[in-house]
Order: C-alpha cells, then sequence, then structure tokens
C-alpha cells in the first residue's frame, strides 16, 4: 500500500501523548516537543515541499484507551506512523497492533529495555546509558546505603532489579525496597515515606511517577531530610516537575538523563529559545519534550530520503542516521533500533533547573538487554 500524499493531504503522521490522567505532565511535555518540531519543519517548507500533519488523540494515560486509539489511528485512519506513548504499559498496549499493522512507532521515554521490535524507534535511554553511571555517582557521593522507592508496575520493577545488581557489584548495599500503586494515595506515599525514615540511607533510588511522585519529593523536604547529603536520585524527575512541585522542595535531588535545560550548546539554546517563544516564558524544556522533540526531526530526515511513509521505505534510512540534538548528538543504532545518546547526571538547583555534576565522554551505545555490560565497570 501507497502512501505518499498528494498536494492537499500532507503527511499524515499520529500523535499518541495523554493530556489527562496519571502522566498528563510528563506526557504534555512529549506533544509540547513534538508540536514544535512538526511546526518548525512545517515553517521550513515541510519535507518534499508537504507539511507535517498531525493526527491527535488523547489516551487519556490509560492502556486500554492507548490500544483503543493506536487501531483508530492504524485501522481507520491510515496512519502508519505513530509518535506515542510515554510508559512501558502504553507502549505494551500499542506494540501488538503497530507490529500486527506493520506500522510504526516512535517511542520518546527512558525504559526498563528488554525488548526489540523492528516496528519500534526507541529514543530514550536504556538502563545502561542512566542508571550505571547514576549508581556510581551515588555511591562516590552520598555512601553506600540506597534505599527504593517505586510505583508497582514494570518499569520500576525491572529499574530497580538491574540498580540493585549494579549497586551490589560495587559493594553497595540496598536498605529496603518498597512500592506503591501506580496512582497511590496521600496516605499510601505517607507509607513510603515511613520506610524511607527507618531506613537511614545515604540516598533514595525513586521510580515513583506522576502525582505520587510528586507528593513524595514534597513530603520528603517536609519531614526535614537534608536534600543535599541525603537526596533522591531519579531516572525521570525533570524540570517541568520540578517546577509543578516547588523548586524550594527540591534542591540537591538527583537526576540521571541524557538531556538538560542548561546544556550550552547553540543547538540547545536555539531550541530553549523556540520552546518559550512558542509556549511562554516560564515553561521549561525537559528530556520529555526534547526527545519527543529530535525524533520527529529523525523521521523528517528520512521521510526526505524515501519519499514515502511505508515504515519499509524508513527504515534504511532511520537506522544509522546521525542527528545534531540539543542534547547533542545522536545516532539510531542500525542493529537494536536504540539511540546512542550521552549520559548525564545533574543536581537540582534552587531555580528549578540542574547543574550537570558529570557527563560522559562521547555517546553511549544503547545495550538494552544488557548483554554486553559490565555491572563492575567504573563509569563516574
Amino acid at each position: 500500500m501507497s502512501h505518499i500524499p498528494t498536494a492537499s493531504e500532507g503527511w499524515r503522521i499520529g500523535v499518541l501523548f495523554s493530556r489527562s490522567g496519571l502522566s498528563a505532565l510528563t506526557e504534555s511535555e512529549h506533544l509540547r516537543g513534538t508540536t514544535l518540531a512538526i511546526e518548525e519543519i512545517n515553517k521550513g517548507g515541510g519535507v518534499r515541499g508537504l507539511p507535517l500533519v498531525p493526527v491527535l488523540r488523547d489516551p487519556q494515560s490509560s492502556p486500554t484507551i492507548y490500544r483503543q486509539m493506536a487501531r483508530q489511528l492504524i485501522v481507520d485512519e491510515g496512519v502508519t506512523i505513530i509518535f506515542g506513548c510515554s510508559h512501558s504499559a502504553s507502549r505494551k498496549a500499542v506494540l501488538p497492533l503497530v507490529e500486527r499493522h506493520d506500522a510504526l512507532l516512535f517511542y520518546p521515554s527512558v525504559y526498563e529495555g528488554f525488548e526489540y521490535s523492528e516496528n519500534v524507534i526507541y529514543a530514550g535511554a536504556t538502563l545502561n546509558q542512566c542508571a550505571f553511571a547514576l549508581a556510581d555517582f551515588l555511591i562516590r557521593r552520598y555512601g553506600k546505603r540506597i534505599g527504593f522507592v517505586g510505583a508497582d508496575y514494570i518499569f520500576p520493577r525491572e529499574s530497580n532489579r538491574t540498580m540493585r545488581d549494579i549497586l551490589e557489584s560495587k559493594g553497595a548495599k540496598v536498605a529496603g525496597e518498597v512500592y506503591a500503586p501506580l496512582e497511590a494515595s496521600s496516605s499510601e506515599v505517607a507509607e513510603l515515606m515511613g520506610h524511607i525514615r527507618s531506613w537511614q540511607a545515604d540516598a533514595v533510588f525513586s521510580t515513583v511517577i506522576g502525582g505520587p511522585a510528586r507528593q513524595l519529593y514534597r513530603m520528603y523536604a517536609e519531614a526535614g531530610f537534608d536534600t543535599q547529603q541525603r537526596p533522591i536520585a531519579s531516572l525521570t524527575m525533570a524540570e517541568t516537575e520540578i517546577n509543578e512541585i516547588g523548586p524550594e522542595y527540591c534542591h540537591g535531588h538527583v537526576l540521571s538523563a541524557s538531556y538538560f535545560q542548561t546544556l550550552p550548546s547553540d543547538q540547545n539554546q536555539l531550541f530553549v529559545a523556540a520552546y518559550k517563544d512558542r509556549f511562554g516564558p516560564e515553561a521549561t524544556t525537559s528530556v520529555w519534550s526534547q526527545t519527543a522533540y529530535l525524533q520527529v526531526y529523525l523521521l523528517a530526515h528520512a521521510l526526505e530520503r524515501a519519499g514515502s511513509l511505508e515504515p519499509s521505505a524508513l527504515a534504511p534510512h532511520l537506522l544509522g542516521q546521525n542527528l545534531l540534538a540539543p542534547e547533542g548528538p545522536v545516532c539510531v543504532d542500525q542493529e537494536n533500533r536504540h539511540l546512542w545518546l550521552t549520559p548525564r547526571i545533574g543536581i537540582m538547583r534552587r531555580d528549578g533547573l540542574f547543574d550537570v555534576a558529570w557527563q560522559a565522554d562521547s555517546p553511549v551505545r544503547p545495550d538494552p538487554y544488557l548483554a554486553t555490560a559490565r555491572f563492575d565497570e567504573v563509569w563516574v
């Protein structure tokens, strides 16, 4: 089936990010990054003279609705390309449909790995690009007793399993590990805080997400913990959520990510300026918006060469593609369809942004199955 549009149609692409529900805040950032990239590309003349035309859906943070809306986009709307999903539950809900109908999903979030599909471009970090360096950083700066708190679903469970292996291989100790429901109540978050108090850990590794995570950070500060000496470390708690919590609660906490708004490159300064011009001077960029932004450009460059939205036509131009993104150089790995990214560690400042405390010398190859990773390797 051909997907070459007429001049009046443009290149129709699905956009499947939530604007309501548990993950509305971070997914709205995905949507903003996607929207900005589409508008920039169209303003520059589109691709082969035709605009990118987003077909938008709001799956309301529900895996069931994600599945329904992916079906609508692919089967009813005839879309072959989807930018969408934020959490592993939503990705796994959509994946069978994408594979069955030979569509292509661009997925922009850090995730637990142990997955490969010829119908996905995985633009977010894998654990070897974020958790390994974070483990070293926590041990060297704060100490060897680390407590784990998480939401009870696949990404936290798998991330914590890997982080435990890394820490123990380096002689560190997991002080305790507890989980709360994905949409935990205030009382359930307070129970997590009870465990944290009892552990007396040197740092806490948190894979709690959404509203419960924001409550956890507030409660942690209100409990009197010295956030500069005994921080919460995360793979997900980025700039926009920090501003939602209140930077006064968060100074000193740690994030492992490939992107921070404070990166000094010209490419990033242009991105930040464009983002603020489009969404308001108080808007902050983050790894959520930046990764969504760059993956639209990956498609646009491949589409310029392929002249078709057929995934099989795009693949030769996507795999191996290099791009200078706001976060720096990235590359789509030809074998596993994940991105080469530069690991970084940021420490939250009083203004809600991050100081980059460490970064790798160059992009690191994604290793979603941890097939070649050495858990005792020194990163930081």
